[in-house]
């Protein structure tokens, strides 16, 4: 609540609304964005949907506001108290399209709950107005990644707004309109942080402004403080998994005991000979397991998500009690992207598998070598998977491509 004393003056010159013509601007260069963003050789864009909920608190101008709608008398109105209550509940639902991990486009509609005050006059009588504002806006949202599971993000955005006002006079005070209503489109900004709890279900806090209409010529802003759920659909990592199954390690063979040698009759029985066996030593075993760069790894990131490190462990695991001779991880990329960008990506990558299998594995760093192979060593091919410009399906084809494959020689 707030409370102020003050004279009632003159509605003061406020900046123009941001109009219809700017509107239209701002969605023109968000389709000129999405035409000219290009999707990442690694990754695929998703949409999602979301809602959410919080506490909004307004800016508006109630003394302004009070010398707008209050009908002139003679010898003029002067205010004696004048109180607010500018904080409500808002809420809002939102899709939205993730177009690379650092940008994407929403489309929302928002309730910015109610803003009230009280003008007590002298002469005696009172003032009370009560506004609300809703609408739909179209955001530009940037995303900046900070952990594996927590990002920053910064929105810029136009909100189209009804602000509908209802006046009520008593005393000496009569209202001119009693329910003006005002319709603008009008500049949105925003901040705040999103956690992934995992890839289907994401967790923002934010802190958005909505600059808006008074509905009686003026300007003022309401802001909203909320938490909101987001659903992603099918662009999160998706669970680890393998795409060849491991093979087994045989187990080397006893040796075969030498048939017994039969003695001549009635000749005595010549000594035992005692024959060795000699079983030459198995070829190391090969055995090869294959992730999907997706599941081990942020999108287009070269560290190890928990998911991957899970798969990991099991491999490792699964390798105690094995005598090998040479490990080799062999990171590979599909062919979108420049040739340079996808050699070094696919090197960071084989090198952050080999630096967690020494590190959390224990194996021995001198028996695992790390090796990049770019997009030389394809799974698909151009009849699979036809086209060269970069879309969502191209990028969807070629995910055999993105691969971290681990080649193992040894013996149990």
């Amino acid at each position: 609540m707030r409370h102020l004393t003050t004279p009632l003056r003159p509605s003061a010159l406020r900046p123009p609304a941001l109009g219809p013509p700017a509107l239209r601007l701002f969605v023109l260069a968000v389709l000129g964005c999405l035409s000219g963003t290009a999707a990442l050789a690694q990754g695929t864009p998703y949409p999602y949907v979301g809602l959410g909920l919080g506490q909004t608190r307004g800016g508006l101008d109630a003394q302004r506001i009070s010398d707008s709608v209050v009908a002139p008398i003679v010898g003029g109105f002067g205010s004696q108290t004048l109180t607010s209550d500018d904080r409500d509940t808002g809420y809002k639902v939102f899709g939205g399209y993730q177009m690379n991990p650092w940008l994407g486009v929403e489309l929302g509609y928002f309730h910015l709950g109610k803003q009230r005050f009280t003008n007590t006059t002298v002469p005696l009588g009172a003032l009370q107005g009560q506004l609300r504002s809703q609408g739909v806006n179209l955001d530009l949202v940037g995303t900046v990644p900070m952990t594996t599971n927590l990002s920053g993000l910064l929105r810029v955005g136009v909100a189209y707004a009804r602000t509908r006002a209802e006046f009520t006079g008593t005393g000496a005070v009569a209202v001119t309109n009693p329910t003006p209503s005002d319709r603008s489109a009008n500049l949105k900004l925003g901040v705040g942080l999103q956690y992934a709890f995992n890839p289907s279900v994401l967790l923002r806090g934010e802190f958005e402004r909505y600059r808006n209409s008074d509905a009686v010529g003026g300007h003022g802003h309401v802001n909203l403080l909320s938490a909101s759920l987001v659903f992603p659909f099918g662009g999160a990592p998706s669970a680890v998994r393998r795409t060849a199954a491991p093979m087994a390690m045989p187990m080397a063979a006893a040796p075969m005991a030498p048939a017994p040698m039969a003695a001549p009759l009635p000749a005595p029985a010549p000594p035992p000979v005692i024959v060795a066996v000699v079983v030459p030593p198995l070829a190391p075993a090969a055995r090869r397991v294959t992730y999907s760069a997706e599941s081990v790894f942020g999108f287009d990131t070269t560290e190890v998500q928990p998911a991957g490190q899970a798969a990991l462990d099991s491999f490792s695991a699964e390798l105690a009690g094995t005598s090998y001779s040479n490990i080799q991880v062999e990171g590979h990329t599909d062919r979108l992207g420049s040739s340079a960008y996808n050699l070094t990506l696919s090197q960071q990558r084989a090198d952050a598998v080999k630096a967690y299998l020494v590190s959390h594995g224990k194996l021995d760093p001198a028996k695992v070598q790390a090796v990049g192979k770019g997009e030389a060593m394809p799974v698909t091919d151009a009849a699979t998977c036809p086209g060269q410009r970069q879309s969502a399906s191209l990028i969807a084809c070629l995910q055999p491509d993105r691969r971290v494959v681990i080649d193992v020689a040894g013996t149990r």
